[in-house]
């Protein structure tokens, strides 16, 4: 565990560097768009998840440096008697710190949440060109326990 990283809620003054962050890796490349000034469609979105109380956009920091990045939603289910599951999406690392074990803490403080939000489940998807994520997320405990469809709109 690297003790010098520190987690909060991200700022808008982070909303470049987190960009940048998804836009840097293959698959990332392919569906963002990093440019300054940022195209507006992040900007609604980081004020949508920010007033929203069951999203939570969480960078890992290290001295005055974003390296991490994560979102967690948090959402009530009727199923299993009403209770509340927490969503991983968008983790990454930044490049010059891949391997240095960030993306586990980051996957850690995750389930940590999950649990003080009483959730029953933490779940999350990856894409399935992404094998050293599915790896990653097996070897801390996740499960492909079930199969899941997207349509794009």
């Amino acid at each position: 565990m690297q003790t010098d990283i520190k987690f909060r809620i991200a700022t808008e003054q982070d909303l470049n560097r987190i960009v940048k962050m998804l836009a840097d890796d293959p698959l990332g490349s392919k569906r963002e768009l990093y440019e300054e000034p940022l195209p507006d469609g992040y900007i609604k979105a980081f004020n949508a998840i920010s007033s929203d109380p069951n999203n939570e956009l969480i960078v890992a920091y290290r001295e005055n440096e974003v390296i991490g990045v994560q979102q967690i939603t948090f959402t009530p289910y009727i199923t299993h008697q009403g209770a509340w599951r927490a969503t991983i999406e968008g983790v990454r690392t930044s490049s010059s710190e891949r391997g240095k074990g960030i993306g586990k803490e980051l996957i850690r403080f995750a389930i940590q949440r999950a649990k003080e939000r009483g959730c029953h489940l933490v779940q999350l998807t990856t894409d399935k060109k992404r094998e050293d994520a599915l790896r990653f997320y097996e070897h801390l405990g996740f499960v492909a326990s079930h199969e899941g469809l997207k349509m794009k709109l």
